[in-house]
């Protein structure tokens, strides 16, 4: 088994200033990383864990132990800079390492960027998220489908930088002929479904540096709401050397948003040649005739039932001004919010943070711990924030 075409991109998305990602396109290793992280915390904690990828030496070790090995090097940087750094204190990054070895492909795992696996004709995600909505999924409190628009999806549980050690996801798969991996960053698959990742490669396997442009293309018309990285390569049974696409981190890939109509100039009747303006004012729609006016009874009933819903809509406000529940920011850090845990059609949320922890954050806590403070029952103020209180004073202590 060996190693064909490889290739890589990222590109900042429409939302964000700064591209907190980094990449690793170095065959037989190949890595991810999504920073976390207040001003440029981010893109230090990615680039510190990419750079330890980066300069791997080698080991004699087994390839578990050796992805092992790199993933905790890289963990051990970001967290001695985010301890002696004051500005960057409290920075983290995901982390999904790949290495390609006879005989199959190694994958180290930490936080919610993804590995997927694309064979015959198939797309599988072969890493398990660390996100607090993933650990929602699995205990039962939401559904797959609710869990793909709740609010907090993009808080993760798990990330390099935040201890002195972290828990590593350490696999092998066992390599075929054509298969083609792909790692990436939330920005991608937050944006574009899997249907779609696949169609995309696909219809681009000749051509995996096109393929990607086109992912970053469709991740961009989608919202482009974070960053967003991507790099694959795939298995070949042939002896030739695959082709390595340059790793230059690539440029905003532009976007055709014209539809066909854009193009189209418009027509004034005078120059349309044997038309008469009573011609033209024939093919007008006839003007709409004013309807009955309403009965008293009629404005009755519409005054009462336009009444009944503004009480509604007051009570509602009512109860979401004494509901409060325990969640987290998309940095990690638990904050206590007043509202309700959902999102409404165009991204409008019924809840606002009214207390967020400054040193507490969800990489922090046991999954037991996590599962027992988001169950997202809705509680008052106090009881929410002596909840998280206890924590702040007990994580220091360990």
């Amino acid at each position: 088994m060996k190693l064909g075409s490889s290739a890589a991109i990222t590109d900042p998305g429409r939302k964000r200033r700064r591209n907190e990602d980094a990449f690793v396109c170095e065959p037989p290793l190949f890595a991810i990383a999504d920073g976390m992280g207040g001003a440029q915390a981010g893109e230090i904690a990615s680039r510190l864990a990419a750079a330890a990828v980066r300069e791997d030496a080698g080991s004699d070790a087994g390839p578990e132990a050796h992805v092992t090995a790199l993933i905790q090097e890289a963990n051990r940087r970001v967290y001695t800079r985010s301890s002696e750094d004051e500005a960057a204190a409290g920075m983290g990054t995901t982390m999904t390492v790949a290495l390609v070895h006879d005989g199959g492909v190694t994958i180290g795992h930490v936080g919610d960027s993804r590995a997927y696996l694309i064979r015959n004709g198939a797309l599988e995600q072969v890493t398990e998220d660390h996100s607090l909505v993933s650990e929602l999924v699995r205990s039962g409190k939401l559904s797959p489908e609710e869990a793909d628009s709740h609010p907090q999806r993009n808080v993760i549980t798990r990330a390099l930088g935040t201890e002195a050690d972290v828990d590593v996801d350490t696999f092998s798969i066992a390599g075929e002929p054509g298969d083609l991996f792909l790692l990436c960053s939330d920005g991608l698959t937050s944006m574009v479904d899997d249907q779609t990742i696949l169609d995309t490669l696909d219809r681009n396997r000749a051509d995996l540096d096109a393929a990607l442009k086109e992912l970053v293309r469709a991740a961009n018309k989608s919202g482009g709401e974070d960053n967003i990285t991507i790099v694959c390569f795939e298995m070949s049974g042939s002896d030739a050397p695959g082709k390595v696409l340059d790793e230059t981190p690539a440029a905003p890939v532009d976007e055709e948003t014209l539809t066909e109509s854009d193009g189209v100039p418009t027509i004034a009747v005078e120059d349309r040649p044997g038309w008469a303006a009573d011609d033209w004012e024939s093919l007008q729609p006839a003007p709409a005739r004013s309807g009955r006016r309403l009965s008293k009874r009629a404005w009755a009933v519409l005054i009462a039932v336009v009444a009944l819903l503004a009480l509604a809509g007051a009570l509602a406000l009512f109860g979401l001004s004494r509901a409060h529940f325990v969640g987290a920011e998309k940095d990690g850090r638990i904050a206590v919010y007043q509202g309700v845990p959902w999102n409404i059609v165009g991204g409008l949320h019924l809840y606002r943070a009214v207390y967020v922890s400054p040193t507490l954050v969800a990489a922090q806590l046991s999954q037991a711990e996590r599962r027992r403070l988001f169950d997202h029952d809705l509680t008052s103020e106090a009881t929410a924030k002596a909840r998280v209180e206890r924590y702040e004073q007990e994580v220091p202590e360990r």
